[in-house]
């Protein structure tokens, strides 16, 4: 793409990514915007363990696959579910899922400013079952707590859902049959 040419590949971003499916497209693109990506996998409120450990896999083949650097969060579900306290019987898209959000988000921004990387984002709203705009305003206010700045992307546009898939496809990564959390079972 010739408008990247000029742009300095040593801009670093952090990617907090929720599994394999949903950051191969985010990945991609912000590579083609010149950002040398390095990838957060911090995900406890996933449920069970061997689906954490699938999703983990299948994230770690991703990141090979683009070249990126990939950083592992602990599996603290005990922070998880302290977080959520109160929020369990909460349907999915409420605010359960706010407070998932808001902690993942809140981690992303901590390893991103211990990394002295100024911009992070993630991957979860390329999925069609979250919120482009809450995801966006969750992230600016931690933004803002961290002295950071958080790129609103909408990884949807442009059928970026389509070329996810594709990708996931392609590389034949495990695919989940739901959002992670014990509470999306039901």
């Amino acid at each position: 793409m010739e408008q990247n040419q000029n742009i300095n590949s040593s801009k670093k971003i952090l990617l907090h990514a929720c599994c394999g499916i949903c950051s191969g497209y985010p990945i991609s693109l912000l590579q083609d915007m010149g950002y040398s990506v390095v990838v957060y996998f911090y995900n406890p409120n996933i449920y069970p363990e061997e689906e954490y450990k699938k999703r983990l896999e299948a994230e770690k083949k991703l990141c090979a696959h683009f070249g990126c650097e990939l950083i592992i969060g602990n599996y603290e579900t005990d922070i998880y579910y302290k977080f959520v306290k109160g929020y369990e019987n909460e349907p999915e898209k409420g605010a359960r899922c706010d407070k998932c959000f808001e902690l993942r988000l809140d981690k992303s921004a901590q390893k991103a400013k211990e990394l002295g990387i100024h911009e992070f984002t993630t991957s979860m709203p390329i999925s069609p079952h979250k919120s482009y705009e809450k995801l966006t305003k969750i992230g600016q206010r931690i933004a803002s707590k961290y002295h950071l700045e958080y790129l609103a992307l909408n990884f949807r546009k442009n059928d970026g859902f389509l070329k996810t898939n594709q990708i996931s496809k392609e590389l034949d990564l495990y695919r989940q049959k739901y959002c992670g959390c014990k509470f999306a079972l039901r």
